[in-house]
């Protein structure tokens, strides 16, 4: 059984957690995820694996877990509540069916996936406290909350928001949002980071790649690592999975960063269900 130690893997403090600085996202897309392409990342040294109820990944992410031969101790776990339930009870019961799924005692990082304009955030954050002050989340935060949400979500939750996670990549521009996370201290988790394959023939992103000699998606991944955000990047197949965790022993300069974020555009954002976002994103 071929291991590979995560020593190399730089992590990313917020209120107490220390998140791997880049993980592995099991969001399906399309079809399912299969749990031979979690082990392949665990054993290539991923460690933060990051699933969701609402994916269906959740047995798949469990049974790699237990295949994989890495300790569980070692893997910075992180699931999140869809906005369907985010009433207290409900929340209980899916936190309850997350956890027998994974067949785990305990989320490193639990989050609220999408917020829910019928839902008050009153009813929601003292359930997410609750399940930390039982010990069954290590750490909590919130998922493609905007910055007038955020600071409600932190006001009404009476244990810390370590984290953020929200869709980013060079295409979008984050910097107030990332800006609001930062001033609280929390973690930025970055979802779509290679912008679902959209990046991959961006002539900029392309001819910076030659010069470094890397990869485009390495490139991007670089991008964000170097802003201490920390990307999910997900592929199937082994290369990939290997090449995009190998984006720490280099770094881009400051004109090389200047150049990648003027890439931002209008319509750069691909997860939009406008529906949950009341008042339109920052």
């Amino acid at each position: 059984m071929n291991i590979t130690t995560p020593a190399a893997i730089p992590t990313v403090a917020a209120h107490g957690a220390a998140i791997p600085a880049l993980g592995y996202g099991t969001s399906p897309q399309t079809g399912s995820v299969a749990t031979e392409e979690i082990v392949t990342a665990l054993r290539a040294g991923y460690r933060h694996i990051d699933t969701a109820r609402k994916y269906g990944s959740e047995g798949a992410v469990g049974e790699a877990i237990r295949a994989s031969g890495v300790p569980r101790s070692e893997i910075f776990l992180v699931t999140k509540v869809s906005h369907e339930n985010l009433r207290a009870a409900d929340f209980a019961r899916s936190v309850d069916q997350s956890l027998k799924a994974l067949r785990v005692d305990y989320f490193d990082l639990l989050m609220v996936h999408w917020p829910n304009p019928a839902i008050p955030l009153s009813d929601t954050m003292p359930a997410l406290a609750k399940a930390r002050r039982n010990g069954v989340a290590r750490h909590i935060g919130v998922a493609n909350f905007t910055t007038r949400l955020l600071d409600e979500a932190a006001a009404l939750c009476p244990e810390p928001l370590a984290a953020l996670q929200a869709e980013y990549h060079p295409y979008l521009d984050q910097t107030k949002l990332l800006g609001a996370v930062r001033r609280r201290g929390m973690a930025f988790v970055a979802y779509c980071p290679l912008g679902r394959g959209r990046l991959f023939s961006d002539p900029v992103l392309a001819d910076i790649a030659k010069a470094r000699g890397r990869s485009v998606a390495q490139v991007a991944l670089r991008w964000l690592v170097q802003q201490n955000v920390v990307p999910i990047p997900r592929s199937s197949r082994p290369e990939r999975i290997a090449a995009n965790l190998n984006v720490f022993d280099f770094a881009l300069t400051g004109d090389e960063m200047q150049r990648i974020s003027a890439l931002r555009r209008p319509d750069g954002r691909i997860a939009n269900p406008v529906e949950r976002i009341a008042g339109g994103w920052d």
